[in-house]
């Protein structure tokens, strides 16, 4: 995932799709935005379709975050979470936040964060209150990634990820047992 080309193609698509309708997104203009060619985005991506199902799949988010025994899944996460958006420059979960509005696309990516994500978590726990553990859980990493992205150069930004974890992973921890 360390295309530059193609994280670009994919910020500029998250934004296009979160802040306009899925009709009024283009190739071009996601091109634009992400200063590459309309045929860069075909040519990773094939269409305007499978771009978008690209920005509102979150499997790939689920996989990673998800790859740890109980015992250590929070910490996991949120190890996964910070090393991701370093190496990468992109953000496994932030982009729901930006789907927040009106519309069936917007719908349809929270459908999926929901389905893929939050149901990821819920279905790893046991006792009472599992789904909303689970909502507690994806919340918080939700928050750690918008921190982040608010200040990109602050403190929460560039300190050393177990030392995020030491600090964070406790309270998801929590809710996991």
């Amino acid at each position: 995932m360390t295309d530059p080309g193609r994280i670009a193609i994919l910020r500029a698509a998250r934004r296009a799709f979160a802040l306009q309708d899925y009709n009024a997104v283009t190739l071009r203009g996601i091109a634009a935005d992400a200063n590459v060619s309309a045929a860069l985005i075909v040519k990773h991506f094939g269409s305007k379709e499978a771009l978008f199902d690209r920005v509102a799949d979150f499997s790939e988010a689920a996989e990673l975050l998800l790859a740890a025994p109980d015992e250590e899944l929070g910490r996991h996460a949120v190890l996964t979470l910070v090393n991701y958006r370093r190496t990468n420059g992109l953000d496994l979960l932030v982009r729901v936040v930006f789907a927040a509005g009106s519309g069936n696309e917007r719908a349809l990516i929270r459908e999926h964060f929901r389905d893929q994500v939050t149901r990821g978590f819920a279905a790893r726990l046991t006792g009472e209150d599992i789904d909303i553990r689970a909502g507690l859980i994806t919340g918080q990493l939700l928050g750690l990634g918008a921190a982040m992205s608010i200040d990109k150069t602050g403190p929460v930004a560039a300190a050393d990820p177990d030392t995020i974890a030491d600090l964070y992973a406790p309270g998801i921890q929590a809710l996991i047992h």
